[in-house]
């Protein structure tokens, strides 16, 4: 699945290297983590499966915040930047990161989009990581916020399935929320009770980048987070 972080195959990476790795991004994540405080950037990690609605989600983020926020986003796909030029078209300065065969986006992949002005002077940094609820959990990126996007369509039982995405997540953003009336099956409760046995504090929100339902209370709980970040 991955050439870079050896998920497909445990030959290919064996334990002792895939160690190194990890602790090499993570030193450069606490480097990412150390600059973004400086530069007063609140980073967020969203992640979730390819078609979760992740940049539908920051299209409606766009349109809530883009008058009271200076918002820049660096997109991670395997080819094409055509999520960074929906966000462009939506008022946020974007930056693709094409990953060629790897699953996720790691530190240094920040590291190098933000030292060479992915940034500027923005408040608010989105990192859109690569469609994929295994890889992207794994790898540190110097983020203050983590945020898992979970669609209705994806069913109830995705956070029992993929318990290291949700245990590191600070919200699970419930998505696509208006094909409700075409899903009868779909059991929210089943997802809450879901969460509950892997999250260690969980919180689940509601939204429709459609209708923008729930996109107050997600610009609250960013607005929230910053200021507990900026008090740290």
């Amino acid at each position: 699945m991955c050439e870079t972080c050896g998920c497909g195959d445990t030959a290919v990476v064996p334990i002792e290297i895939h160690e190194r790795l990890l602790s090499d991004n993570d030193r450069v994540a606490a480097h990412n983590r150390a600059h973004f405080a400086a530069e007063g950037l609140l980073a967020v990690n969203l992640m979730g499966s390819p078609g979760a609605g992740k940049t539908a989600l920051l299209e409606a983020t766009a349109r809530a915040m883009a008058a009271t926020r200076r918002l820049v986003a660096i997109t991670g796909d395997l080819e094409t930047d055509r999520d960074a030029r929906r966000l462009r078209d939506a008022g946020i300065r974007a930056e693709a990161v094409t990953t060629g065969s790897a699953c996720h986006l790691d530190a240094r992949m920040i590291h190098h989009a933000v030292h060479h002005g992915a940034a500027g002077d923005a408040d608010t940094l989105f990192i859109e990581n690569v469609g994929n609820l295994v890889c992207p959990a794994i790898y540190d990126l110097g983020q203050a916020v983590t945020v898992v996007a979970l669609s209705v369509t994806e069913g109830e039982d995705k956070p029992l399935k993929y318990p290291p995405m949700f245990r590191r997540a600070d919200l699970v953003l419930l998505t696509k929320v208006d094909l409700l009336p075409a899903l009868p099956d779909f059991d929210k409760d089943v997802l809450v009770q879901s969460l509950a046995r892997v999250m260690p504090e969980p919180r689940l929100l509601d939204v429709s980048a459609r209708t923008d339902a729930g996109i107050g209370e997600w610009v609250a709980f960013l607005e929230a987070r910053r200021a507990a970040h900026v008090a740290a």
